[in-house]
């Protein structure tokens, strides 16, 4: 594989890309030697050198995150990367018959893998933190590769391949914001206490303490099940509105996540 040639070709013409992959004879352990092991480590190797090596400066002060700290990091972060991806070509496997789809094991790791591409390319911008919002923009165009993907992989309907992209990033989101805390952990030797009694979970780290509130988190992840199961009858029954209002609802909830709350 041609990695250069396949990251122009997921970028700059998506949708040839996708089918040139779909027949395209590949096996895990090809994909992730080949092509995600090596983009992933953009973000990784990007992130230490610009946090640890040049710093985040302001009004003429620079800060940087200690050696050693953001050396594990950049390792934990690396590994969470990894293994997000197969986590989420597991999902996308799993997701597939409920959205008129087939399972397809490979073409859900080639789906992920490959969508992820803008995303980990992105990552370089991790040299200069204040171009954070270009990380962002990346990654909001792996999104969009995800969505354009969907119909040609996974045999999704493409009626139906918005509410299935819209489900898989729910999932990732949530995924994220679970690596987020672990690896926040891990930022300038924070201690981690459980409150197990009173459903609390906290994080002590050197800009305060970050919560997460286990009692709220399982109800939350109760509602957003209920919702999934009336975007799965709705897209069942073909009812579009019903469809349109489960999504608002995914998104709503979203924007309720209880996973990380600081006190102030």
């Amino acid at each position: 594989m041609n990695i250069i040639a396949r990251v122009k070709e997921i970028l700059l013409t998506p949708k040839q890309a996708w089918s040139v992959i779909e027949i395209e004879e590949t096996d895990a352990a090809t994909l992730y030697t080949q092509y995600i092991m090596i983009l992933a480590a953009i973000q990784a190797v990007a992130g230490f050198i610009g946090m640890s090596l040049l710093g985040v400066g302001a009004l003429g002060v620079s800060v940087r995150v200690p050696l050693i700290t953001g050396m594990v990091q950049m390792v934990l972060g690396y590994g969470f990367a990894l293994a997000m991806v197969y986590l989420l070509a597991l999902i996308a496997d799993a997701l597939a018959p409920s959205f008129g789809g087939q399972k397809r094991g490979i073409n859900a790791l080639k789906l992920v893998a490959y969508s992820s591409t803008a995303a980990m390319v992105g990552g370089i911008f991790a040299l200069i933190p204040a171009l954070g919002v270009l990380t962002l923009l990346a990654a909001l165009y792996s999104l969009y590769l995800l969505y354009l993907g969907v119909p040609t992989l996974m045999k999704v309907p493409q009626e139906k391949a918005l509410p299935y992209t819209a489900v898989l990033v729910v999932c990732a989101i949530v995924v994220g914001a679970i690596a987020g805390v672990i690896l926040g952990a891990a930022r300038g030797g924070p201690t981690t206490g459980l409150g197990m009694a009173t459903g609390q979970m906290s994080i002590e780290t050197p800009k305060g303490t970050v919560n997460v509130d286990v009692t709220k988190m399982e109800a939350w992840g109760k509602r957003m099940e209920e919702v999934g199961k009336k975007l799965e009858k709705a897209q069942q029954s073909g009812d579009k509105a019903a469809m349109e209002q489960a999504i608002k609802e995914m998104a709503s909830l979203q924007g309720e996540q209880p996973m990380v709350v600081p006190k102030r």
